[in-house]
């Protein structure tokens, strides 16, 4: 059965969100795919899907730009089956450990890569409630939002709001837990080649894009397993 779908960061040809844009419209899904700045990456790909690609400005971090998004959307589709929340950010300090790290940077940061998922969930939620397979939104978190195995002395900023989403997901979770057509879980998805000349990463965004698409299908209805989870689909510690 075919699907719509919400992906948001989708601007970079080398990156995971552009790469599951791909593998979308390739199973034959409609995609609307989120930027914040134009993508002439993905306009090309418009072209190659002119009927199934939908381009989307939108900025996660402003509640009026995702709710304009969101009424941008209603025009073009009746409902969303899966909403992808892909998009982060990291300042500019982010490498830095604590006497030459801004503190400042960590609130905005926190804005988009926490609180600006959970804007979008809120916003497109009437949509996802149209869902006729049942609807799941999967937040894109990390390795490092976790509180467990933290063991950095950097990513005071990164760390923070991917934390912070994870305990949004799970109060979203917990709010949705007895509606059977609405799911919502956090990946860490694992050391990918993001960027140029990333060698070192192991996974490639084209390839693991597949797998993540093949996984997040079977977490649709999946209302008694974990909740943030690795690439693998095995529980990971908050």
């Amino acid at each position: 059965m075919k699907q719509t779908v919400l992906i948001t960061g989708t601007g970079r040809p080398y990156a995971l969100g552009f790469n599951l844009v791909k593998r979308y419209l390739e199973a034959g899904d409609t995609v609307l795919a989120s930027i914040r700045r134009p993508s002439e990456a993905l306009e090309e790909l418009k072209k190659e899907y002119p009927d199934r690609l939908h381009i989307l400005m939108m900025d996660i971090s402003s509640t009026e730009s995702v709710n304009a998004a969101a009424w941008q959307a209603e025009k073009l589709t009746d409902h969303l089956d899966l909403i992808i929340n892909n998009a982060t950010t990291a300042s500019a300090d982010t490498m830095k450990e604590l006497p030459d790290f801004d503190l400042d940077l960590i609130a905005p940061a926190v804005n988009v890569g926490a609180v600006g998922p959970i804007r979008v969930v809120k916003a497109f939620l009437p949509m996802l409630r149209k869902s006729a397979m049942g609807a799941l939104i999967v937040n894109i978190s990390s390795e490092a939002g976790s509180i467990g195995k933290c063991y950095r002395t950097f990513y005071l900023d990164y760390g923070t709001e991917k934390a912070a989403l994870n305990m949004l997901t799970m109060t979203v979770r917990n709010w949705i837990k007895d509606d059977p057509n609405l799911n919502i879980i956090c990946l860490h998805p694992g050391w990918i080649r993001t960027n140029p000349g990333n060698n070192e990463a192991p996974l490639i965004p084209y390839e693991h894009a597949e797998t993540l698409r093949n996984l997040f299908e079977t977490k649709r209805h999946d209302k008694e397993g974990p909740v943030f989870i690795t690439y693998t689909g095995e529980a990971y510690p908050w």
